[in-house]
Protein backbone atom coordinates (compact mmCIF):
# COMPACT_ATOMS: atom_id res chain seq x y z
CA UNK A 1 0.00 0.00 0.00
CA UNK A 2 2.55 2.30 1.10
CA UNK A 3 4.43 2.19 -2.81
CA UNK A 4 1.08 3.03 -4.10
CA UNK A 5 0.63 6.15 -2.05
CA UNK A 6 3.11 8.56 -4.07
CA UNK A 7 1.15 8.12 -7.19
CA UNK A 8 -1.85 7.93 -5.46
CA UNK A 9 -1.15 11.27 -3.91
CA UNK A 10 0.16 12.95 -7.32
CA UNK A 11 -3.30 11.76 -9.16
CA UNK A 12 -5.31 13.59 -6.35
CA UNK A 13 -3.16 16.77 -6.69
CA UNK A 14 -4.59 16.99 -10.25
CA UNK A 15 -7.82 15.95 -10.14
CA UNK A 16 -8.97 19.33 -8.52
CA UNK A 17 -8.09 20.64 -11.85
CA UNK A 18 -10.05 18.04 -13.68
CA UNK A 19 -12.89 18.53 -11.60
CA UNK A 20 -12.70 22.51 -12.02
CA UNK A 21 -12.62 22.54 -15.53
CA UNK A 22 -15.55 20.21 -16.35
CA UNK A 23 -18.46 22.32 -16.16
CA UNK A 24 -20.85 22.55 -19.03
CA UNK A 25 -19.36 24.09 -21.68
CA UNK A 26 -21.05 25.01 -25.70
CA UNK A 27 -19.88 22.21 -28.11
CA UNK A 28 -17.57 24.50 -30.49
CA UNK A 29 -18.63 23.06 -33.55
CA UNK A 30 -22.48 23.04 -32.58
CA UNK A 31 -21.54 27.24 -31.83
CA UNK A 32 -19.74 27.81 -35.24
CA UNK A 33 -22.88 26.22 -37.09
CA UNK A 34 -25.44 28.28 -35.41
CA UNK A 35 -23.26 31.49 -35.94
CA UNK A 36 -22.86 30.59 -39.33
CA UNK A 37 -26.97 30.24 -39.89
CA UNK A 38 -27.40 34.21 -38.81
CA UNK A 39 -27.01 35.57 -42.34
CA UNK A 40 -29.77 33.56 -44.10
CA UNK A 41 -32.13 34.80 -41.06
CA UNK A 42 -32.04 38.39 -42.36
CA UNK A 43 -31.68 40.26 -45.46
CA UNK A 44 -28.95 40.56 -47.54
CA UNK A 45 -25.56 42.43 -46.11
CA UNK A 46 -27.22 42.78 -43.04
CA UNK A 47 -24.99 44.13 -40.47
CA UNK A 48 -25.09 41.34 -37.68
CA UNK A 49 -22.96 41.79 -34.74
CA UNK A 50 -22.64 38.63 -31.93
CA UNK A 51 -22.49 39.79 -28.25
CA UNK A 52 -22.87 35.95 -26.44
CA UNK A 53 -22.94 32.34 -27.32
CA UNK A 54 -24.28 30.59 -24.65
CA UNK A 55 -25.74 26.92 -23.69
CA UNK A 56 -29.12 26.70 -23.91
CA UNK A 57 -32.27 26.00 -21.55
CA UNK A 58 -32.77 22.30 -22.97
CA UNK A 59 -30.34 19.32 -24.15
CA UNK A 60 -27.94 19.98 -27.06
CA UNK A 61 -29.15 23.70 -27.78
CA UNK A 62 -26.54 26.71 -28.33
CA UNK A 63 -28.46 29.88 -27.61
CA UNK A 64 -26.94 33.65 -29.88
CA UNK A 65 -27.75 36.90 -28.70
CA UNK A 66 -26.70 39.47 -31.16
CA UNK A 67 -27.93 42.81 -32.76
CA UNK A 68 -28.86 43.86 -36.86
CA UNK A 69 -27.87 47.28 -37.32
CA UNK A 70 -31.05 49.22 -38.93
CA UNK A 71 -31.25 52.15 -41.66
CA UNK A 72 -31.42 54.56 -38.95
CA UNK A 73 -28.12 53.95 -37.14
CA UNK A 74 -30.15 52.22 -34.52
CA UNK A 75 -29.52 47.98 -33.18
CA UNK A 76 -32.06 45.83 -32.86
CA UNK A 77 -31.79 43.17 -30.84
CA UNK A 78 -32.40 39.31 -31.69
CA UNK A 79 -31.56 35.82 -30.38
CA UNK A 80 -31.46 32.63 -32.08
CA UNK A 81 -31.82 28.96 -30.18
CA UNK A 82 -30.10 26.28 -32.04
CA UNK A 83 -31.21 22.36 -31.10
CA UNK A 84 -28.49 19.45 -32.63
CA UNK A 85 -29.26 16.08 -32.97
CA UNK A 86 -27.17 14.53 -29.90
CA UNK A 87 -24.17 15.11 -27.72
CA UNK A 88 -20.92 14.53 -27.98
CA UNK A 89 -21.07 10.48 -28.19
CA UNK A 90 -23.63 10.67 -31.08
CA UNK A 91 -23.04 10.92 -34.69
CA UNK A 92 -26.28 13.31 -34.59
CA UNK A 93 -24.09 16.13 -32.97
CA UNK A 94 -23.70 18.50 -35.98
CA UNK A 95 -27.00 17.69 -37.18
CA UNK A 96 -29.37 21.15 -36.59
CA UNK A 97 -32.61 19.65 -36.22
CA UNK A 98 -34.60 22.94 -34.36
CA UNK A 99 -34.15 26.41 -35.13
CA UNK A 100 -35.69 28.96 -32.96
CA UNK A 101 -35.57 33.05 -33.55
CA UNK A 102 -37.30 35.52 -31.18
CA UNK A 103 -39.05 32.80 -29.96
CA UNK A 104 -40.76 31.54 -33.42
CA UNK A 105 -39.86 28.56 -34.42
CA UNK A 106 -38.74 28.05 -37.97
CA UNK A 107 -40.42 25.55 -39.98
CA UNK A 108 -39.63 22.44 -40.93
CA UNK A 109 -39.30 23.29 -44.69
CA UNK A 110 -37.35 26.49 -44.33
CA UNK A 111 -34.94 24.44 -42.01
CA UNK A 112 -34.44 22.29 -45.02
CA UNK A 113 -33.60 24.44 -47.37
CA UNK A 114 -31.43 25.71 -44.95
CA UNK A 115 -29.73 22.95 -44.35
CA UNK A 116 -29.37 21.34 -47.64
CA UNK A 117 -28.41 24.91 -49.36
CA UNK A 118 -26.97 27.29 -47.01
CA UNK A 119 -24.89 25.09 -44.54
CA UNK A 120 -23.40 22.80 -46.97
CA UNK A 121 -22.31 25.54 -48.90
CA UNK A 122 -18.35 26.29 -47.69
CA UNK A 123 -17.80 29.63 -48.58
CA UNK A 124 -20.76 30.66 -46.38
CA UNK A 125 -17.60 30.59 -43.69
CA UNK A 126 -16.97 34.19 -44.82
CA UNK A 127 -20.91 35.50 -44.09
CA UNK A 128 -20.43 34.93 -40.41
CA UNK A 129 -21.17 37.80 -37.98
CA UNK A 130 -18.45 39.20 -35.92
CA UNK A 131 -18.03 39.84 -32.21
CA UNK A 132 -18.66 42.63 -31.31
CA UNK A 133 -16.76 45.53 -30.70
CA UNK A 134 -16.94 46.04 -27.22
CA UNK A 135 -15.93 42.30 -26.19
CA UNK A 136 -13.11 42.60 -28.91
CA UNK A 137 -12.37 45.93 -26.93
CA UNK A 138 -11.50 43.97 -23.71
CA UNK A 139 -8.57 42.20 -25.45
CA UNK A 140 -5.00 43.30 -24.93
CA UNK A 141 -3.41 44.59 -28.00
CA UNK A 142 -0.48 43.12 -29.55
CA UNK A 143 2.17 43.73 -32.99
CA UNK A 144 1.31 41.84 -35.86
CA UNK A 145 4.56 39.75 -35.07
CA UNK A 146 4.45 39.09 -31.33
CA UNK A 147 0.36 38.03 -31.83
CA UNK A 148 1.48 35.13 -34.19
CA UNK A 149 4.29 34.46 -32.34
CA UNK A 150 2.26 34.09 -29.37
CA UNK A 151 -0.47 31.94 -31.37
CA UNK A 152 2.24 29.39 -32.20
CA UNK A 153 3.53 29.58 -28.94
CA UNK A 154 -0.22 28.51 -27.31
CA UNK A 155 -0.44 25.86 -29.61
CA UNK A 156 2.25 24.12 -29.01
CA UNK A 157 1.75 24.25 -25.26
CA UNK A 158 -0.06 20.46 -25.20
CA UNK A 159 2.84 19.34 -26.94
CA UNK A 160 5.03 20.71 -25.20
CA UNK A 161 3.24 18.89 -22.26
CA UNK A 162 2.93 15.64 -23.41
CA UNK A 163 7.61 15.72 -23.93
CA UNK A 164 6.95 17.08 -20.38
CA UNK A 165 5.16 14.27 -18.62
CA UNK A 166 7.20 11.15 -20.67
CA UNK A 167 10.93 12.85 -20.28
CA UNK A 168 10.96 12.58 -16.49
CA UNK A 169 9.78 9.08 -16.89
CA UNK A 170 12.64 8.36 -18.68
CA UNK A 171 14.93 10.04 -16.44
CA UNK A 172 13.45 8.04 -13.13
CA UNK A 173 14.16 4.74 -14.11
CA UNK A 174 17.40 5.67 -16.29
CA UNK A 175 18.73 7.10 -12.49
CA UNK A 176 18.49 3.34 -11.00
CA UNK A 177 19.19 0.81 -14.15
CA UNK A 178 21.53 3.23 -16.01
CA UNK A 179 19.31 1.99 -19.14
CA UNK A 180 17.32 3.60 -21.61
CA UNK A 181 13.29 1.82 -21.69
CA UNK A 182 12.28 2.67 -25.29
CA UNK A 183 8.44 1.20 -24.19
CA UNK A 184 7.05 4.79 -22.30
CA UNK A 185 5.88 6.02 -25.43
CA UNK A 186 3.93 2.55 -26.15
CA UNK A 187 2.66 2.81 -22.50
CA UNK A 188 1.07 6.94 -23.36
CA UNK A 189 -0.64 5.44 -26.47
CA UNK A 190 -2.24 2.54 -23.81
CA UNK A 191 -3.07 4.98 -21.31
CA UNK A 192 -4.43 7.10 -24.10
CA UNK A 193 -6.53 4.22 -25.51
CA UNK A 194 -7.66 3.85 -21.71
CA UNK A 195 -8.40 7.56 -22.15
CA UNK A 196 -10.66 6.80 -25.24
CA UNK A 197 -12.78 3.80 -23.43
CA UNK A 198 -13.17 6.12 -20.40
CA UNK A 199 -14.42 8.49 -22.35
CA UNK A 200 -16.89 6.48 -23.80
CA UNK A 201 -17.93 4.82 -20.27
CA UNK A 202 -18.33 8.33 -18.58
CA UNK A 203 -20.18 9.88 -21.43
CA UNK A 204 -22.68 6.78 -21.50
CA UNK A 205 -23.22 6.47 -17.41
CA UNK A 206 -23.84 10.45 -17.81
CA UNK A 207 -26.46 9.68 -20.20
CA UNK A 208 -28.04 6.80 -17.67
CA UNK A 209 -28.08 8.95 -14.81
CA UNK A 210 -29.55 11.39 -16.34
CA UNK A 211 -32.37 9.74 -18.15
CA UNK A 212 -33.27 8.16 -14.52
CA UNK A 213 -32.82 11.92 -13.33
CA UNK A 214 -35.14 12.91 -15.51
CA UNK A 215 -32.71 15.45 -16.89
CA UNK A 216 -30.24 15.06 -19.81
CA UNK A 217 -26.26 15.67 -19.15
CA UNK A 218 -25.02 15.18 -22.93
CA UNK A 219 -23.35 19.15 -23.05
CA UNK A 220 -21.12 18.03 -19.43
CA UNK A 221 -18.08 16.35 -19.76
CA UNK A 222 -17.60 15.77 -16.29
CA UNK A 223 -18.17 11.98 -16.18
CA UNK A 224 -16.42 11.36 -19.71
CA UNK A 225 -13.07 13.43 -18.39
CA UNK A 226 -13.30 11.28 -15.24
CA UNK A 227 -13.81 8.34 -16.84
CA UNK A 228 -11.28 9.15 -19.10
CA UNK A 229 -8.47 10.06 -16.53
CA UNK A 230 -9.39 6.94 -14.26
CA UNK A 231 -9.41 4.70 -17.08
CA UNK A 232 -6.09 5.98 -18.37
CA UNK A 233 -4.25 5.80 -15.68
CA UNK A 234 -5.42 2.38 -14.56
CA UNK A 235 -4.20 1.15 -18.24
CA UNK A 236 -1.36 2.78 -18.05
CA UNK A 237 -0.12 1.36 -14.38
CA UNK A 238 -1.21 -2.17 -15.07
CA UNK A 239 0.75 -2.16 -18.06
CA UNK A 240 3.69 -0.44 -16.33
CA UNK A 241 3.39 -2.77 -13.10
CA UNK A 242 3.46 -5.70 -15.56
CA UNK A 243 7.09 -4.23 -17.20
CA UNK A 244 8.62 -3.42 -13.64
CA UNK A 245 7.93 -6.96 -12.23
CA UNK A 246 8.52 -9.27 -15.18
CA UNK A 247 10.79 -7.83 -17.04
CA UNK A 248 13.40 -4.74 -15.72
CA UNK A 249 13.47 -6.30 -12.36
CA UNK A 250 14.50 -9.82 -12.95
CA UNK A 251 17.01 -8.43 -15.56
CA UNK A 252 18.35 -5.04 -13.66
CA UNK A 253 21.34 -7.40 -12.53
CA UNK A 254 22.43 -8.75 -15.46
CA UNK A 255 25.55 -7.98 -17.02
CA UNK A 256 25.56 -6.02 -20.57
CA UNK A 257 22.36 -4.33 -22.44
CA UNK A 258 20.03 -7.13 -21.41
CA UNK A 259 17.48 -4.41 -20.54
CA UNK A 260 17.94 -2.12 -23.20
CA UNK A 261 17.33 -4.79 -25.69
CA UNK A 262 14.57 -5.79 -23.45
CA UNK A 263 12.65 -2.21 -23.48
CA UNK A 264 13.21 -2.74 -27.65
CA UNK A 265 11.48 -6.00 -27.49
CA UNK A 266 8.96 -4.07 -25.43
CA UNK A 267 8.33 -1.49 -27.25
CA UNK A 268 8.11 -3.59 -30.86
CA UNK A 269 5.81 -6.08 -28.80
CA UNK A 270 3.47 -2.98 -27.24
CA UNK A 271 2.76 -1.10 -30.59
CA UNK A 272 1.55 -4.96 -32.12
CA UNK A 273 -0.53 -5.35 -28.81
CA UNK A 274 -1.68 -2.13 -29.54
CA UNK A 275 -2.75 -2.84 -33.02
CA UNK A 276 -4.23 -5.97 -32.43
CA UNK A 277 -6.71 -4.79 -29.58
CA UNK A 278 -7.94 -1.57 -31.43
CA UNK A 279 -7.25 -2.64 -35.10
CA UNK A 280 -5.24 -1.16 -37.85
CA UNK A 281 -7.92 1.98 -38.04
CA UNK A 282 -7.26 4.94 -36.01
CA UNK A 283 -9.71 5.56 -32.93
CA UNK A 284 -10.73 9.12 -32.34
CA UNK A 285 -12.60 10.28 -29.12
CA UNK A 286 -15.90 12.85 -29.14
CA UNK A 287 -13.91 16.79 -28.48
CA UNK A 288 -14.09 17.87 -25.19
CA UNK A 289 -13.31 21.34 -23.81
CA UNK A 290 -12.44 22.40 -27.64
CA UNK A 291 -14.67 25.82 -27.29
CA UNK A 292 -11.93 28.74 -28.32
CA UNK A 293 -11.00 31.34 -25.90
CA UNK A 294 -10.04 35.09 -27.15
CA UNK A 295 -6.55 35.92 -25.79
CA UNK A 296 -5.10 38.91 -27.39
CA UNK A 297 -5.55 40.47 -30.75
CA UNK A 298 -3.63 42.40 -33.38
CA UNK A 299 -6.44 43.90 -36.01
CA UNK A 300 -8.79 41.36 -37.18
CA UNK A 301 -6.02 38.69 -35.85
CA UNK A 302 -7.59 36.96 -32.73
CA UNK A 303 -4.90 35.22 -30.61
CA UNK A 304 -6.99 32.00 -29.12
CA UNK A 305 -6.33 28.83 -27.10
CA UNK A 306 -8.99 26.29 -26.55
CA UNK A 307 -9.94 25.35 -23.45
CA UNK A 308 -8.25 21.90 -23.70
CA UNK A 309 -5.36 23.11 -24.25
CA UNK A 310 -5.44 25.08 -21.12
CA UNK A 311 -6.88 22.33 -19.52
CA UNK A 312 -3.99 19.70 -20.24
CA UNK A 313 -1.18 22.22 -19.93
CA UNK A 314 -2.30 23.17 -16.35
CA UNK A 315 -2.59 19.38 -15.96
CA UNK A 316 0.81 19.02 -16.58
CA UNK A 317 2.19 21.73 -15.34
CA UNK A 318 0.78 20.39 -11.74
CA UNK A 319 2.21 17.17 -12.49
CA UNK A 320 5.43 18.09 -13.08
CA UNK A 321 5.64 20.69 -9.74
CA UNK A 322 4.14 17.38 -7.52
CA UNK A 323 6.80 15.59 -9.17
CA UNK A 324 9.71 17.74 -8.31
CA UNK A 325 8.38 18.14 -4.49
CA UNK A 326 7.88 14.07 -4.44
CA UNK A 327 11.83 13.70 -5.31
CA UNK A 328 13.22 16.62 -3.30
CA UNK A 329 10.94 16.21 0.01
CA UNK A 330 9.64 12.56 0.16
CA UNK A 331 11.55 9.46 1.63
CA UNK A 332 11.11 8.23 -1.66
CA UNK A 333 12.42 10.92 -3.45
CA UNK A 334 15.74 10.28 -0.96
CA UNK A 335 15.72 6.41 -1.18
CA UNK A 336 15.68 6.89 -5.13
CA UNK A 337 18.80 9.17 -4.65
CA UNK A 338 20.37 6.77 -2.52
CA UNK A 339 19.80 4.08 -5.03
CA UNK A 340 20.62 6.04 -8.09
CA UNK A 341 24.34 7.04 -5.95
CA UNK A 342 25.47 3.76 -4.57
CA UNK A 343 23.00 0.99 -4.42
CA UNK A 344 24.95 -1.55 -2.66
CA UNK A 345 25.43 0.90 -0.05
CA UNK A 346 21.93 1.92 -0.23
CA UNK A 347 21.05 -2.07 0.20
CA UNK A 348 23.19 -1.65 3.54
CA UNK A 349 21.22 0.87 4.91
CA UNK A 350 18.25 -1.34 4.69
CA UNK A 351 16.96 -0.20 1.59
CA UNK A 352 15.38 -2.49 -1.03
CA UNK A 353 15.90 -1.41 -4.57
CA UNK A 354 13.79 -3.62 -6.26
CA UNK A 355 10.86 -1.83 -4.56
CA UNK A 356 12.23 1.55 -5.11
CA UNK A 357 12.26 0.24 -9.03
CA UNK A 358 8.88 -0.98 -8.88
CA UNK A 359 7.78 2.19 -6.83
CA UNK A 360 9.47 4.56 -9.35
CA UNK A 361 7.56 2.25 -12.49
CA UNK A 362 4.50 3.42 -10.51
CA UNK A 363 5.13 6.64 -11.21
CA UNK A 364 6.72 6.91 -14.56
CA UNK A 365 3.63 4.89 -15.42
CA UNK A 366 1.17 7.61 -13.89
CA UNK A 367 3.33 10.23 -15.98
CA UNK A 368 2.34 7.96 -19.18
CA UNK A 369 -0.91 7.63 -18.41
CA UNK A 370 -1.54 11.47 -18.41
CA UNK A 371 0.34 11.86 -21.29
CA UNK A 372 -1.76 9.58 -23.31
CA UNK A 373 -4.85 11.33 -21.44
CA UNK A 374 -3.68 14.67 -22.53
CA UNK A 375 -3.37 13.38 -26.43
CA UNK A 376 -6.96 11.69 -25.96
CA UNK A 377 -8.44 15.15 -24.84
CA UNK A 378 -6.66 17.70 -27.12
CA UNK A 379 -6.16 15.68 -29.95
CA UNK A 380 -9.09 13.38 -30.05
CA UNK A 381 -7.01 9.95 -30.35
CA UNK A 382 -3.49 8.87 -31.32
CA UNK A 383 -2.92 5.67 -34.08
CA UNK A 384 -1.19 2.72 -32.29
CA UNK A 385 2.10 3.74 -33.91
CA UNK A 386 2.57 7.09 -32.96
CA UNK A 387 4.03 6.06 -29.35
CA UNK A 388 7.26 5.32 -31.67
CA UNK A 389 7.76 9.51 -32.42
CA UNK A 390 6.25 10.69 -28.91
CA UNK A 391 8.64 8.27 -27.52
CA UNK A 392 11.41 9.06 -29.52
CA UNK A 393 11.01 13.15 -29.09
CA UNK A 394 10.06 12.61 -25.56
CA UNK A 395 14.07 10.52 -25.02
CA UNK A 396 15.37 13.58 -27.16
CA UNK A 397 14.16 16.21 -24.57
CA UNK A 398 15.40 13.66 -21.39
CA UNK A 399 19.18 13.64 -23.08
CA UNK A 400 18.92 17.37 -24.04
CA UNK A 401 18.46 18.50 -20.60
CA UNK A 402 20.64 15.46 -19.14
CA UNK A 403 18.75 12.41 -19.22
CA UNK A 404 19.61 11.35 -15.44
CA UNK A 405 17.92 14.83 -13.88
CA UNK A 406 14.38 14.87 -13.66
CA UNK A 407 14.01 18.71 -13.82
CA UNK A 408 16.56 18.92 -16.93
CA UNK A 409 14.42 16.26 -18.23
CA UNK A 410 11.53 18.53 -17.93
CA UNK A 411 12.94 21.79 -18.76
CA UNK A 412 14.82 19.61 -21.77
CA UNK A 413 11.23 18.79 -22.48
CA UNK A 414 10.42 22.80 -22.89
CA UNK A 415 13.35 23.82 -25.59
CA UNK A 416 12.53 20.38 -27.62
CA UNK A 417 8.77 21.33 -27.99
CA UNK A 418 9.68 24.99 -27.93
CA UNK A 419 12.07 24.55 -30.98
CA UNK A 420 9.47 22.07 -32.97
CA UNK A 421 6.82 24.40 -32.56
CA UNK A 422 9.04 27.30 -33.90
CA UNK A 423 10.12 25.28 -36.90
CA UNK A 424 6.84 24.59 -37.57
CA UNK A 425 5.92 28.18 -37.87
CA UNK A 426 8.38 29.34 -39.62
CA UNK A 427 9.49 26.28 -41.94
CA UNK A 428 8.75 23.38 -44.02
CA UNK A 429 6.11 21.25 -41.34
CA UNK A 430 7.58 18.37 -43.39
CA UNK A 431 11.08 18.52 -42.21
CA UNK A 432 10.20 19.36 -38.62
CA UNK A 433 11.29 15.53 -36.99
CA UNK A 434 14.44 16.01 -39.08
CA UNK A 435 15.02 19.15 -37.44
CA UNK A 436 14.38 17.73 -33.86
CA UNK A 437 16.85 14.63 -34.84
CA UNK A 438 19.57 16.99 -36.26
CA UNK A 439 19.40 18.97 -33.21
CA UNK A 440 19.78 16.42 -30.71
CA UNK A 441 23.26 15.51 -32.89
CA UNK A 442 24.38 18.64 -32.50
CA UNK A 443 23.84 18.80 -28.45
CA UNK A 444 25.33 15.62 -27.98
CA UNK A 445 28.71 16.94 -29.78
CA UNK A 446 28.62 20.43 -28.32
CA UNK A 447 27.16 19.74 -24.67
CA UNK A 448 27.46 15.37 -24.30
CA UNK A 449 25.63 15.54 -20.96
CA UNK A 450 22.69 17.78 -21.68
CA UNK A 451 21.64 21.54 -20.95
CA UNK A 452 21.40 20.88 -17.81
CA UNK A 453 24.37 18.26 -17.27
CA UNK A 454 28.44 18.10 -17.69
CA UNK A 455 30.03 19.29 -20.32
CA UNK A 456 31.83 15.84 -20.32
CA UNK A 457 29.47 13.99 -20.70
CA UNK A 458 29.74 12.02 -17.63
CA UNK A 459 27.36 13.71 -15.31
CA UNK A 460 26.36 12.30 -12.26
CA UNK A 461 23.18 10.58 -12.97
CA UNK A 462 20.72 12.09 -10.35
Amino acid sequence: MQACSSPLRLVMVVVVLLLSAACARVDSDQARLCRLVLPALHSENAALTVHHIHAGPAAYTVRIAYVQQSGAGGYEPHWVQCTFGGGRLSRERQELVGLVLNGESVGDVRLHLLKRYWLSEPSITLLAPPLSEPELAALPKLPRGLAVALQHLLSALPQIAIYALIAPAYALIYGLVGRINLAFGELAIVGGQGALIGSIAGGMAGAVTGAGAGITSGNSPLLMLVGALLFALVAAATHGDFMARFVFVPLVNRPGQAVLVASVGLAVAGMEYIRIAQGDSSRWAAPLLNTPVMVARSGDFLVTMTESAFFTTCLALTAALALVALMRFSAFGRRWRACADEPQAAALFGINPQQVLIRAFAITSVLAGLAGFIMSIHYGGIGFSGGLGIGLKALIAAIAGGVGSVGGAMLGAVVIGGFEALWSSVLPLEHANMAVYSLLVVLLVLRPGGLFGFADGNPRRV
